[in-house]
């Protein structure tokens, strides 16, 4: 009889304690509601539809962060993908091109993660306007890869920038330049959600401005936010109408990522039935990509699993190279029309990444962001494909920058291949100490770019500068 009245009280203790937690995350999320209200007092009609669209898709994801109650995995429900469902890209190739090759390209619409600014660099602006080789900024390289697939093969694929309220105004001035080029280029802006309050949970920004004392009231999502931004712009549908099928989604700082005939020629050559709406390139994981994405089979769906959805026990198994053999490249290949249903749908589930910062003035805040290829297990058929390393060749850092610069790739239509003359598959493993962190001082620490084609690693620490001419190679004792 003790045992069942206590087991009654426990039971109404929980019961009061889930009436009183949900009690308090209404009363959260009404308080955020009104902030919200308040920041929209002071605009005009047509901003105000722009923004409402933004607050509603943080309000989403809002209302689901006051939801979680531990880790979004449950890492004994976690399996490894089934064979078929990675297939080598080999397999892919050997299938050959079809001579009516421009036909799958007319479908394509290339899409750059445009957001970033190349502050961790040391440089103002948007990333993709750093210069990276002969003078050339990750946004010259991209236009010219696709100016030269629509001159070789005669068609009209287009680019697209998503860009974010830090890059637009930049990028926009720049893209004057490429008017007699033969690209379109068309851009939409990712949507703009506001720093939370860590002790308060309330918004950090006090009106719209994004300047003055209200800079670091705002941040753009992550680049999970693509689907709806890209379907609010209109663009989605206009380039529907178009008939275009597919994007080709990538990181504007991944050199690698240059259209794939053959990954193209896969999607559009499926059977109506079995249509694969969603390609990740995936590659194998070597030590430095220990922190990178994985798939996973997880209740029945492929999965991308992030290493901020890993519970903290299971962190080293998740960095294992021999149990998570490959990762995320987000080099990715999406159908637009099964976007645009997802979207209408309200089908599209992506995990919430919670990010801790420490703003300037030392307030803590979090950002609610979203990862693209978290996507993938809410589209039909998807597919990865293991790529070669060489379409992974992201350049987040001046060490490898050193890497494009170096006579180890060799530059031709805005694509870099490896130097026929690297004896050894691998690119070098370089690490720059601190005196080389932002371009600037960087470039003013080399005279010229050392020959590397026979180096293996370089590890550089102090106040070093390189002069002319100079070779560096593996060290034979």
């Amino acid at each position: 009889m003790a045992l069942l009245i206590q087991g009654l009280t426990n039971g109404l203790a929980n019961g009061v304690m889930a009436q009183f937690q949900e009690m308090m995350r209404q009363q959260l999320e009404t308080l955020m509601y009104t902030e919200l209200e308040k920041l929209l007092d002071n605009t005009t009609e047509a901003e105000k539809e722009v923004y409402e669209k933004d607050f509603d898709g943080f309000k989403n994801l809002f209302h689901r962060f006051l939801q979680v109650k531990g880790p979004s995995v449950e890492w004994i429900k976690i399996k490894r993908p089934p064979e078929d469902s990675i297939q080598p890209y080999e397999k892919i190739a050997a299938r050959g091109l079809p001579d009516n090759m421009a036909e799958s390209l007319n479908k394509l619409v290339v899409v750059k993660l445009n957001g970033g600014l190349g502050t961790s660099m040391g440089c103002k602006g948007p990333k993709s306007l750093i210069s990276v080789r002969n003078e050339n900024t990750f946004l010259d390289l991209t236009v010219q890869q696709i100016e030269h697939l629509n001159k070789t093969y005669n068609t009209d694929v287009p680019l697209v920038l998503m860009n974010s309220f830090n890059t637009d105004e930049d990028t926009k001035k720049t893209l004057q330049k490429y008017t007699h080029h033969r690209v379109k280029i068309h851009t939409f802006n990712q949507s703009r959600y506001p720093r939370i309050n860590k002790e308060s949970l309330l918004p950090m920004a006090t009106n719209l401005s994004t300047s003055g004392h209200n800079t670091e009231g705002w941040y753009p999502p992550g680049h999970g936010d693509i689907y709806a931004s890209f379907y609010n712009s209109g663009l989605l549908d206009q380039l529907i109408k178009q008939g275009k099928e597919y994007i080709f989604v990538s990181n504007i700082d991944n050199l690698g990522a240059t259209v794939d005939l053959n990954i193209l020629h896969h999607l559009t050559s499926q059977p109506n039935g079995k249509r694969c709406e969603f390609i990740m390139e995936v590659t194998d994981k070597t030590r430095a990509d220990v922190k990178g994405g994985t798939l996973i089979q997880y209740d029945g769906k492929l999965r991308l699993l992030e290493i901020a959805q890993v519970p903290k026990a299971h962190v080293d198994e998740f960095k294992s190279v021999s149990k998570f053999k490959i990762f995320n490249t987000n080099n990715l290949w999406i159908s637009l029309a099964a976007i645009k249903r997802l979207q209408e749908q309200k089908a599209m589930d992506l995990e919430i990444i919670v990010n801790p910062k420490t703003l300037d003035g030392g307030q803590n805040v979090i950002q609610l962001e979203t990862a693209v290829g978290a996507a993938i297990k809410c589209f039909d058929n998807a597919l990865g494909i293991n790529v070669p390393r060489s379409r992974f060749l992201p350049v987040k850092t001046t060490s490898d920058l050193l890497l494009v610069m170096s006579n180890l790739y060799s530059l031709e239509a805005g694509s870099l291949t490896m130097s026929p003359k690297r004896e050894f598959p691998t690119t070098p493993h370089v690490k720059l100490g601190s005196s080389f962190t932002k371009v600037q001082e960087y470039l003013m620490r080399f005279e010229s770019i050392p020959d590397m084609l026979e180096l293996d690693h370089l590890t550089v620490s102090g106040d070093v500068t390189f002069g002319k001419n100079v070779s560096l190679k593996v060290n034979h004792v």
